[in-house]
């Protein structure tokens, strides 16, 4: 049935050399939604949300080095702002005058980061659990990249990880307290069967330290461009993110000229829940509604 929300097309891209695959669905000539996932994600984290929202193209990127998405040359890296290039190319490919953006945590970091350096190309900015990355005093600049170092000459090499069965796997992402239905949902884009089991797609390097973070100048003036309508929707905040995540929504209602507040209980990967899900579509959906850029 044409237009039918539970119709998924998969998709791919090749930009610079690398791969891009996602998951589209809803009506061509509507207005497009692009989600970005969060860090060792895929595509498969807007499963639920996605069909809440049947009245917009909605295309859900697996990021590079993640899901079904080539990996990066072995000189390449996952800063980021490293997907940025590759993502506004996408963004001229797709032939549309401007986009919606929605973001996961780190998918949220890079949706904000692209709708300050493309704004043209920016109607609204949705930002899911995260905005903007941790700021670093500058002082640690040279730490930082030791440790860039160190875990790039330990990754490099690394093979990747395999499982014996998908509930190995399952298990694994549990131990870092999400529930365990998310990492079912992520499985059939996270895996590839092989003859000794079940091989994690992600590329190694994802664990990696970062060369260089943003400083708080750095995170302030990305803010300050971001002039479209912006959505940030909260979760509950684990214990030991509080801080973090209350600094991040402070200085966004300080520097975001056109921004909208909402909170929705539940954890990190609230998204990937019927009820959370559902109640984000609504606030999604009358926030498009009602704003204009």
């Amino acid at each position: 049935m044409e237009n039918d929300p539970r119709m998924i097309e998969e998709c791919s891209w090749t930009i610079e050399g690398v791969e891009l695959a996602g998951l589209a669905s809803g009506p061509e000539d509507a207005p497009v939604i692009i989600s970005l996932h969060g860090w060792l994600d895929n595509a498969e984290s807007f499963s639920v949300l996605r069909p809440l929202l049947p009245e917009y193209r909605f295309i859900a990127l697996d990021l590079p080095g993640h899901g079904l998405s080539g990996h990066r040359s072995p000189f390449g890296g996952y800063q980021i702002w490293d997907d940025l290039p590759q993502l506004s190319q996408l963004l001229d490919r797709l032939g549309r005058e401007d986009y919606i953006l929605l973001g996961h945590s780190r998918g949220a970091m890079i949706a904000a980061l692209l709708a300050a350096a493309r704004p043209e190309r920016v109607s609204h900015l949705v930002t899911l659990d995260g905005m903007v990355p941790l700021a670093v005093e500058d002082a640690v600049f040279v730490s930082q990249l030791q440790a860039f170092m160190k875990d790039r000459a330990r990754l490099s090499n690394k093979k990747t990880r395999v499982f014996a069965s998908v509930a190995e796997f399952v298990e694994r992402r549990s131990r870092s307290g999400e529930p365990p239905h998310v990492a079912k949902l992520l499985a059939s884009r996270a895996l590839r069967q092989t003859e000794d089991g079940f091989e994690w797609r992600g590329d190694p390097l994802l664990s990696g330290a970062s060369a260089v973070k943003l400083n708080q100048g750095q995170i302030e003036t990305m803010l300050d461009a971001l002039k479209m309508p912006v959505l940030n929707i909260w979760a509950t905040p684990a214990e030991h993110m509080k801080t973090f995540w209350e600094a991040a929504r402070k200085l966004a209602a300080e520097k975001v000229p056109n921004l909208t507040t909402l909170d929705i209980p539940g954890h990190h990967h609230w998204h990937m829940e019927e009820a959370p899900a559902r109640a984000m579509a609504g606030a999604i959906r009358e926030f498009l509604s009602r704003q204009t850029p």
